[in-house]
């Protein structure tokens, strides 16, 4: 396994690079490829920058340059449903690209000559991922982020979910567009501007993926109310926590199972 972690911000992957081990840098297409051991994973860190074409463009590379067998995705999102709370976590079971539209040619919303609406996420991946960001939860939230900063983002009792997310070129800060987004795509549970296109390169590639998102806002009119500072305090803490048990459970598990087929079980 070689792992591929991508995030759009320089905050949202604080501290990886620094904790991986052997770590060396190598620059490719106007991006920073960070290569190295995290926890035991063979992993490759880096940035993508923001928005669709950016975010396909970097996973595209780091498979077919750096080889990485599995890619990550982490960041933040805001609220896709009223229930979603700041501070909240969604892990991607399927993701959509809201702004694709190539409608009377094609329905709405799907991708041409690929047939899909929902490109639906590695189940496994999106297992590790659920698995990871609860302990991060039950074990590393009360000591990662700072009482001040719990207090200032009202971070009370932060919860996990699963489901759908959704993506475009477009930073919904709307209440009446994300309205009609929650009559269109049942179920929706956060939006961004990245996941649903790595995913339409993962699923043409082949290659397994994972996405998960910290809600940094509620994506209305005050989305971009203290964003940085929620990024830089709290989400980067999120992902750095969650990255971590998701390679720690990775590893375990690969242990295990290879325990199990030298037992012959």
């Amino acid at each position: 396994m070689r792992l591929g972690i991508i995030s759009a911000l320089h905050e949202e992957q604080q501290g990886l690079v620094e904790a991986m081990e052997g770590a060396y840098k190598l620059t490719h297409g106007m991006r920073d490829y960070f290569l190295g051991q995290l926890w035991e994973i063979d992993a490759v860190c880096v940035l993508s920058r923001i928005g669709k074409v950016a975010a396909a463009l970097t996973t595209t590379t780091l498979v077919e340059k750096f080889g990485v067998t599995h890619i990550l995705f982490t960041g933040v999102a805001g609220a896709g449903d009223a229930s979603i709370r700041v501070g909240d976590i969604v892990v991607a079971e399927s993701l959509v690209q809201h702004d694709m539209d190539a409608s009377p040619l094609f329905p709405r919303y799907e991708v041409p000559l690929t047939g899909l609406t929902h490109f639906l996420s590695d189940h496994h991946m999106a297992l590790q991922l659920a698995d990871a960001a609860h302990r991060f939860l039950e074990d590393d939230f009360a000591l990662a982020i700072d009482p001040g900063e719990r207090a200032v983002f009202a971070l009370s009792g932060p919860r996990l979910h699963r489901g759908l997310i959704a993506s475009a070129d477009q930073f919904v800060s709307d209440k009446g567009r994300l309205d009609a987004l929650n009559g269109a795509l049942p179920g929706l549970l956060a939006v961004e501007m990245e996941g649903a296109a790595v995913a339409q390169a993962c699923f043409e590639l082949g290659i397994p993926f994972g996405v998960v998102r910290t809600i940094s806002d509620n994506a209305n009119e005050h989305a971009a109310t203290d964003f940085m500072r929620f990024v830089k305090s709290v989400a980067a803490r999120y992902a750095f926590h969650i990255v971590r048990q998701f390679c720690l459970g990775w590893q375990k598990a690969g242990v295990t199972q290879a325990s199990r087929v030298s037992a012959g079980t």
